[in-house]
């Protein structure tokens, strides 16, 4: 239709970046700026205000290319990562074959990520405890992430505005480049020990902003809440997409995956029969509580037996031959 209007997404106009601004002076701190523009203007009125900040301050006003972006409220997201095993040239049975590769790969992947967050630690980047909190907990690569709102507090100023009853607001200010401030509120109830800020990182993506962490820094909190640590990215979880089964799964763990695919299917059957009614749901959730009574009894007694054989001493036939001699050396002795 000649009034449609086609949108690039965010991973598609970063990656023409560097073709679109290469004529430009001074063209890497263009991208650093723009860069800054994007991720950090977090409202449509920041975002609208930033960027022609940015067009006027670098002369780009008559930049077709960029003076015709404006800002969406619909977030689309890029996934490049089948991109390495799979092509728009690429045939069905190429598609099958790459498909199961990209599994393999990213199977062995995780296994090397799982070695590294339990042999290894990565150090804390600041003195902080709640730092230190999710170094524990966290695998690596959330670590990670968190590691870098850690360090962004570097570059902000907290300024408490009012106070009353245990809840505080703040006004903290960041620095995100050299031209652009950007100015959030954030809430401090300690009573229920709950931090909110206006950037809102922690209920898109799960991490304490820099700005929430400040607040926390400048309240003298040493540990945060267990709402704001999730079960999801800890290092010891236990993963059940592990049994979904791949061609690159490991001998050992194929017997476990059938057991557990053969419970799935049984169980559903139960499960679909006892939700007709609450007393058929109740019976069942009995049941389970009785079955799990049963099973840990029996995984505690054999760890119990393991932990006895462990400790029994081994026979070892010199030994005993040894001691033997002595013994009849000794029975001689008091014969004669």
């Amino acid at each position: 239709m000649p009034t449609t209007i086609h949108r690039w997404c965010i991973w598609h106009i970063t990656k023409k970046i560097p073709s679109k601004l290469n004529g430009y002076k001074g063209h890497a701190e263009i991208e650093q700026e723009l860069s800054q523009v994007v991720w950090n203007s977090h409202s449509k009125d920041s975002f609208d205000r930033n960027w022609n900040d940015f067009l006027l301050n670098f002369g780009l006003v008559d930049n077709k290319w960029l003076s015709g972006m404006k800002s969406t409220q619909r977030s689309e997201i890029m996934h490049s990562f089948f991109n390495k095993f799979i092509t728009r040239n690429s045939s069905l049975i190429q598609f099958v074959k790459q498909y199961d590769n990209c599994l393999g790969s990213r199977e062995q992947a995780e296994r090397e990520s799982d070695a590294a967050d339990f042999h290894t630690v990565i150090p804390c980047a600041t003195k902080s405890s709640i730092e230190a909190q999710f170094q524990d907990v966290y695998t690596h690569q959330k670590f990670r992430e968190v590691q870098t709102q850690f360090r962004g507090k570097v570059n902000c100023i907290t300024r408490l505005t009012n106070s009353a009853l245990g809840y505080s607001v703040y006004e903290v200010g960041e620095q995100v480049s050299s031209s652009i401030f950007n100015k959030f509120v954030v809430t401090y109830d300690s009573v229920a020990a709950e931090v909110k800020c206006q950037c809102l990182l922690f209920e898109s993506r799960w991490i304490l902003c820099r700005h929430a962490l400040s607040v926390l820094s400048f309240e003298r909190v040493s540990q945060v809440s267990s709402r704001y640590i999730l079960e999801r990215w800890s290092k010891k979880i236990k993963r059940r997409d592990t049994h979904i089964k791949s061609s690159h799964d490991e001998p050992l763990l194929e017997p476990r995956s059938k057991r557990f695919d053969e419970l799935i299917f049984r169980s559903q059957n139960i499960c679909e029969f006892a939700s007709e009614s609450e007393e058929l749901t109740a019976i069942l959730y009995r049941a389970y509580d009785n079955i799990m009574v049963e099973m840990e009894s029996l995984k505690a007694k054999r760890r119990g037996h393991l932990l006895y054989l462990t400790k029994t001493p081994t026979w070892n036939p010199l030994t005993s031959f040894k001691a033997l001699q002595g013994f009849e050396q000794e029975d001689v002795q008091k014969i004669g």
